[in-house]
């Protein structure tokens, strides 16, 4: 993997007052004089494909919003044996972790280029001792986190090959809230989906050929959704 450091990717100081996706992200309930309990500044973050935000085991200082992008969590065994558990995109949140323990989980990695906003753990755990708001959001992106995992393990690495790939299209197109989703390489679609690289290949060709996939710019697709999802009853 590429790896960027925080000087590279840094662009600028997060302006959380004026952000266009505000009242959707964790910080959504924060009045005026709460942004005042914050001495440290919320950076914001740019990283292209390919390069990690962190990595597992790394000391867990900062939790990341997502403001643009896809993210993809990479769990390792001691073995070397990896496999892609989560992904994440506008919105969420990455490294939740961060609240209770002291090393993150897994590796996040950026799969298109990728917008962070990234603040310090202690002034989350700060501010949420003073606002029950932020708590109840915190809770509400846990739960949001265990139901994606949980879509993860019985969508997309269960069943036959055809229906893991069309549901991962759904979901993508679902993110994105129309019918279009922006794909990433054959290899991590096979390790989200446990499936070999040469079957997601064959899989997507056959989609095209049958008009359930149209891709107008390479790993950008239209997507019929409705033949998709009678792919996968």
């Amino acid at each position: 993997m590429k790896r960027v450091s925080h000087s590279e990717a840094w662009t600028g100081l997060a302006d959380c007052r004026h952000c266009t996706i505000r009242k959707t992200v964790l910080f959504a309930g924060l009045e005026e004089a709460d942004f005042d309990r914050i001495h440290r500044p919320i950076d914001q973050l740019t990283y292209p494909p390919g390069t990690d935000l962190y990595n597992q085991d790394d000391p867990a200082k900062s939790i990341l919003t997502i403001r643009t992008g896809l993210v993809k969590l990479t769990h390792f065994l001691p073995d070397g044996t990896q496999r892609i558990v989560r992904l994440l995109c506008t919105t969420d949140v990455v490294g939740l972790e961060a609240m209770v323990t002291p090393r993150y989980e897994h590796t996040a990695t950026a799969l298109h280029p990728t917008q962070v906003c990234r603040i310090s753990v202690d002034i989350v755990k700060e501010l949420a001792r003073n606002q029950p708001k932020l708590c109840e959001d915190l809770m509400d992106r846990w739960h949001r986190a265990l139901n994606d995992a949980d879509r993860c393990i019985t969508e997309f690495c269960t069943g036959p090959a055809r229906s893991r790939v069309a549901r991962l299209l759904i979901w993508l197109c679902e993110r994105n809230q129309n019918k279009h989703c922006e794909l990433f390489g054959r290899e991590d679609l096979g390790a989200l989906l446990g499936l070999t690289t040469e079957t997601v290949s064959r899989i997507m060709a056959e989609f095209k050929r049958q008009g359930q996939i149209v891709e107008p710019k390479p790993n950008l697709l239209q997507c019929d959704l409705a033949s998709l999802q009678q792919i996968v009853q």
